[in-house]
């Protein structure tokens, strides 16, 4: 259906990263044998190759932050309950810029360091989830694995041609098929189901795919070379002085709050409302580890919380074998 773009990014980052300290020496194991699979202690699918320096413009007021990140990136799908307090706390204060990174170009030009096809990444997702505490199941690598990240982000730059912000529920559509379904996003109808879902029209997306967006993802790889990208997520703060933060990896909720503030110290910070009914107003799905970040609740307690409702009948869930997903019915 494309045309992938093997010359920008040669390498698949394996992805795995860590934040339980009891797990590290297998993964350090793992590590030694594979350079490539992401650090536990950095927490992010990192790239070979050299850094450069670059800037992207800043806005004219607040935080602008520019996020490199891919679909198939379980370290991003890993910051996604950090990522969605600040935009509760800080969101009128910040305009966020999704970028695409191009995790996985093929699996043809990958063979290195004991992972050289999908079902090497399988074990290594599975360990993720245990890690980020975010439900993954590596099982997509087993049963119908993805042969390129390179469709679903072509995809997302033509979700961004209708609308920005739908795109952002579309890239969480897909993740959620990806991680917890174990979907094959790389295949139409799940990125026609993902996109019926956000409220986009599939046909004009499909249509752009084929298009323009191919075009758009090259500048998105073109940026991420000129600003130093090895490895997602990264994250970059700007405000109009050109004061610059970056925050890369899964780190704790602290580190995004503390760049906003670096750079721009009159930023507002809401106050938000911790009940159920509020946030999945908010966000109509919800794992355990968000809904336990975003009220500040005990992880224990929250996830107790979640399963009373949905016996209530208040919440449906799903389940896997590494964690569940709730949605407000």
């Amino acid at each position: 259906m494309l045309r992938l773009f093997s010359f920008f990014f040669t390498v698949l980052p394996a992805m795995l990263g860590a934040q339980s300290a009891q797990h590290t020496p297998a993964i350090t194991r793992t590590m030694n044998s594979n350079p490539l699979i992401c650090d536990p202690e950095e927490g992010m699918c990192i790239m070979p190759g050299p850094t450069a320096t670059g800037s992207e413009p800043a806005p004219s007021t607040g935080v602008k932050i520019v996020y490199f990140t891919d679909p198939i990136c379980s370290s991003c799908w890993g910051i996604e309950p950090q990522l969605r307090k600040l935009k509760l706390e800080y969101g009128d204060n910040l305009d966020i810029e999704y970028r695409m990174g191009g995790l996985l170009p093929s699996w043809d030009v990958y063979n290195s360091g004991g992972i050289s096809k999908p079902s090497d990444v399988a074990h290594h997702w599975d360990e993720v989830s245990r890690y980020y505490d975010m439900p993954i199941d590596g099982d997509v690598w087993l049963e119908d694995p993805l042969p390129s990240s390179y469709p679903p982000s072509i995809a997302f730059k033509a979700a961004q041609m209708q609308d920005s912000k739908k795109a952002v529920v579309f890239l969480r559509e897909l993740r959620e098929l990806l991680f917890l379904q174990k979907k094959n996003v790389t295949k139409w109808e799940y990125v026609q189901q993902a996109a019926e879902a956000a409220g986009l029209d599939a046909n004009r997306l499909q249509a752009d795919m084929e298009g323009p967006a191919k075009k758009l993802f090259e500048d998105d790889l073109a940026l991420a070379r000129q600003m130093g990208v090895r490895g997602f997520p990264t994250l970059f703060f700007s405000n109009e002085a050109g004061q610059q933060e970056k925050v890369y990896g899964v780190k704790p909720y602290e580190q995004f709050e503390r760049a906003v503030l670096q750079i721009f110290p009159t930023a507002s910070k809401k106050a938000i409302d911790p009940s159920w009914q509020s946030l999945f107003g908010h966000y109509p799905t919800l794992t355990a580890k968000e809904f336990s970040v975003l009220s500040n609740t005990p992880r224990v307690e929250a996830e107790r919380l979640l399963l009373a409702l949905s016996q209530s009948g208040h919440l449906s869930v799903l389940e896997t074998k590494n964690g569940r997903m709730w949605q407000k019915i």
